[in-house]
């Protein structure tokens, strides 16, 4: 792609970015499309990537005779980093200057493989930091399945960039 047009005035650029700390407003739900249908490769990986041993994510034989689900479900700790990870683009990506913690996580019901995720966040809180270049947002994070059942519900606080220190446009 050229820089610079053959003539004329040089075309607005826009760099997609997250939110500055001045644009989060309370209530605000936002909604991350597209959603991520979950395969059995994405749970095998991660489970075994991160040390996960538990027969209820690898070992269908075993999970088919364990009560109530009898079958291999998604692990959640890979539910819970896709469904904030999906929130990213439009809230946080290059204005996220740190995660300061997870309030309290729920996963009311099993994400199994073929199930495609949707993310929506809520802000439920803005404040000052002790930093003059960021304030701290909560987040209200819920994830539904194709079918709208609620599948994760957590808050999570973050540090974002104020625009007014650095500068964003």
């Amino acid at each position: 792609m050229n820089e610079q047009p053959a003539s004329g005035p040089e075309p607005r650029r826009v760099v997609q970015r997250g939110l500055w700390f001045e644009e989060m407003e309370l209530g605000t739900v936002y909604e991350h499309r597209p959603g991520r249908t979950v395969t059995e490769a994405d749970n095998v990986l991660f489970t075994t990537l991160t040390m996960n041993t538990q027969p209820l994510h690898l070992d269908q034989a075993a999970s088919e005779q364990l009560p109530p689900f009898h079958d291999r479900l998604v692990n959640s700790m890979f539910t819970l980093s896709t469904l904030i990870g999906l929130s990213v683009g439009q809230l946080t990506q290059g204005t996220l200057v740190a995660n300061l913690g997870f309030g309290e996580v729920t996963f009311p019901a099993p994400v199994r493989h073929g199930d495609t995720l949707y993310a929506y966040s809520e802000v439920i809180e803005t404040r000052d930091s002790n930093r003059p270049d960021a304030g701290e947002v909560l987040f209200r994070h819920l994830g539904r399945n194709q079918d709208g059942k609620t599948v994760f519900e957590g808050e999570r606080r973050v540090l974002i960039k104020r625009r007014s220190h650095w500068g964003g446009r």
